[in-house]
């Protein structure tokens, strides 16, 4: 028999319960290999638990945990799933609830999962399995992380999905946005596409609608700046925001115009962004270093700097002292999967510190690319007090830029054996940009090889 398969109907994307047994079969190898697991051991996961508001009964709306949703694809909380290494074989633990529930809740649970047995005491299950202690644990977790940054075929397809209506939606914004609305009007039209298209309940994190002095606050949105602003003309948009679809995300950032025509100096840094981002792009190949295409994202962004009159002098001398992270203090990008940031591993060198992916790249990781530049006061002021760095800077052109801002073009990539595959599908390029939003029936399908950016 077929797997049993999750869908929500209408043309969302059908995700095979076989997904989850081959992660769950991914493990036992990985386990199996690794040093230190004995014989007839059980892994034990717990699942999510359904929390409340504060002191009430309103139920917060439920999010699985990540590393149980990887190995058995339950949407539902409050469940346990033991995996035995030796055969693979998996039971799914699900809570015993009163005859009440089906009144209030609905008759739901073990529709999908095919693994499932209705076990409601997991006590008496585990009084016959082999508890592992703390450093095998440990040795658990490890190859779960390394298990999840590797996608299989069939979690590719979800990404691509995810992939494929976000970027549609950030497309139906850059129709639709205009001076005199506010950020977020742009948040709602997102997450209404989102759901409506794609069957996407939950956004990956929080959206950032950030436009004007705004699109330099690098995690705008949250509840003290809750996308709040009136949109005005001149202002740069800076849309960070990703649907996610059966707990698989997405992550894309689109920066443009607000009225749909860039200005000289919004063109000069748009495209000193766009170059960096595929100057990366075009080095990515398993075996690089991750740290390596930061650099090189941070070496574009100063040459152009330089070409713009922001900067002078020797680009060497600048990346010797960290001029890059004063325009770009985040990351290059990080890893993308269930989790939006699907792994970190921070880096303890002098301007890398925020990016969270220090490992090689390997075939079948999935990376987001997001080079920026933006001109956060207390950076700038920084910069200019530090003779290191102010050095570097001719002010006269930097006042100009003051509360330009910042410019983000964030694409989600999967690597390949020789490369890359670009998931995320928006206009890039100021020409593509200023055609499709000032044409209302345009379109936009970029033909874009799966093997080589």
């Amino acid at each position: 028999d077929a797997a049993p398969v999750y869908w929500l109907g209408n043309d969302t994307l059908r995700v095979s319960a076989a997904l989850f047994a081959e992660n769950r079969q991914r493990l036992c190898r990985g386990l199996k290999a690794k040093d230190g697991v004995v014989p007839k051991s059980v892994v034990v996961l717990q699942g999510g638990e359904q929390k409340q508001r504060y002191c009430t009964d309103t139920d917060l709306l439920f999010r699985q945990e990540s590393f149980f949703h990887w190995a058995f694809g339950v949407t539902e909380p409050d469940c346990y799933g033991a995996i035995d290494v030796d055969s693979g074989k998996s039971i799914l633990f699900v809570p015993k609830l009163p005859e009440s529930y089906a009144t209030w809740m609905g008759d739901f649970m073990c529709e999908l999962y095919e693994f499932c047995m209705l076990l409601t005491v997991l006590s008496s299950y585990c009084a016959s399995i082999n508890w592992q202690c703390n450093d095998r644990r440990l040795s658990l977790l490890v190859v779960c992380v390394c298990s999840r940054l590797i996608k299989t075929d069939m979690e590719l397809e979800v990404l691509r999905y995810t992939n494929r209506i976000s970027s549609e939606a950030h497309k139906m914004i850059m129709k639709h946005v205009k001076p005199g609305q506010k950020e977020y009007e742009m948040e709602s039209l997102f997450q209404h596409y989102c759901y409506t298209k794609g069957g996407m309940r939950h956004t990956s994190y929080t959206c950032i609608c950030g436009t004007g002095h705004n699109s330099s606050v690098l995690h705008y949105g949250h509840a003290g700046a809750p996308n709040d602003k009136l949109i005005v003309d001149g202002d740069m948009c800076l849309f960070d925001m990703g649907g996610e679809y059966y707990c698989y995300s997405s992550d894309i950032t689109c920066s443009f115009p607000a009225n749909g025509k860039f200005t000289p100096d919004q063109r000069a840094i748009y495209e000193a962004v766009l170059k960096s981002s595929r100057a990366v792009m075009a080095a990515i190949k398993p075996g690089v270093k991750w740290t390596d295409m930061h650099r090189l994202a941070d070496r574009v962004h100063l040459e152009e700097l330089v070409k713009i009159g922001i900067l002078n002098g020797s680009v060497e001398d600048m990346m010797k002292a960290h001029m890059g992270s004063v325009f770009m203090p985040h990351g290059l990008g990080h890893l993308l999967g269930i989790d939006v940031h699907d792994g970190v591993e921070r880096i303890n060198e002098p301007g890398l510190r925020s990016l969270r992916m220090g490992r090689l790249v390997q075939e079948k990781m999935v990376l987001t690319v997001e080079p920026g530049i933006y001109f956060i006061n207390h950076l700038l002021d920084q910069a200019l007090a530090n003779s290191t760095q102010s050095c570097f800077i001719n002010n006269q052109v930097l006042a100009r830029f003051r509360g330009f801002g910042g410019v983000r073009i964030e694409d989600d990539i999967a690597v390949t054996a020789n490369g890359i595959e670009l998931l995320t599908c928006v206009p890039r390029t100021v020409e593509e940009i200023e055609a499709f939003m000032a044409d209302s029936g345009k379109t936009f399908s970029p033909v874009v090889s799966s093997e080589k950016f």
